[in-house]
């Protein structure tokens, strides 16, 4: 099997891995956001829109004929089997998206540290398909004053979108780096920083 060529970077929800995709990005790294990936695909003008509606119905729906993403992640958070059905219609479109994108970066700089930013890497069994994976984590009090600050979700909504994915310690156990975002900015961009050195490295060992 042909190793892969690029890195993931993963984390709970509200822990600080958007952050931490925007230190490695500063650092030179091309980041591919797979959570963009998944809100692009859930426009009208793609297969996944239709299929989305047809698995939850037209209430999921705004004013504009759109998904209202607020309507659609109340009902799926609140009930695994639907929140495993909407990961059956979006995960093989989005992998098959960021691996596109992840090629075309290699293709034109095979140098290139290229990073896929992706919340739900081992909970959907993903991590094989990068070279190595960065988690990004902060303590779960923080997690869930930060998710509440930044949506506006009510505590028993925010803690029901953080008990939908996997711990903050399992992923630090599973993940090849980890990046605590629990303090200050600089000290979470210093950390970001050395890992950044680390996947530069295993860049340019695999080129020799």
């Amino acid at each position: 099997m042909v190793q892969p060529a690029h890195f993931g970077l993963t984390g709970g929800i509200a822990c600080g891995k958007s952050t931490v995709a925007r230190f490695f990005a500063e650092l030179g790294a091309r980041v591919i956001d797979a959570d963009g990936a998944a809100h692009e695909l859930l426009l009208p003008s793609h297969a996944a829109f239709q299929e989305t509606v047809r698995a939850f119905g037209k209430g999921i729906l705004d004013e504009h004929g759109k998904i209202d993403r607020q309507k659609l992640g109340a009902m799926v958070f609140a009930d695994p089997d639907k929140l495993r059905t909407l990961n059956e219609i979006m995960y093989p479109k989005i992998i098959a998206h960021t691996e596109r994108m992840a090629a075309e970066f290699v293709r034109q700089e095979p140098d290139a540290v290229v990073v896929v930013d992706a919340a739900l890497i081992f909970e959907a069994g993903l991590a094989r398909r990068f070279r190595k994976v960065v988690v990004a984590w902060c303590r779960r009090e923080q997690q869930l004053a930060r998710l509440m600050a930044k949506s506006g979700l009510s505590q028993a909504e925010a803690e029901l979108r953080i008990e939908a994915q996997m711990s903050a310690d399992e992923k630090r156990r599973l993940a090849d780096f980890a990046v605590d975002c629990s303090s200050t900015l600089d000290e979470t961009r210093a950390q970001a920083a050395a890992v950044y050195a680390e996947l530069q490295s295993l860049v340019r060992n695999a080129a020799r």
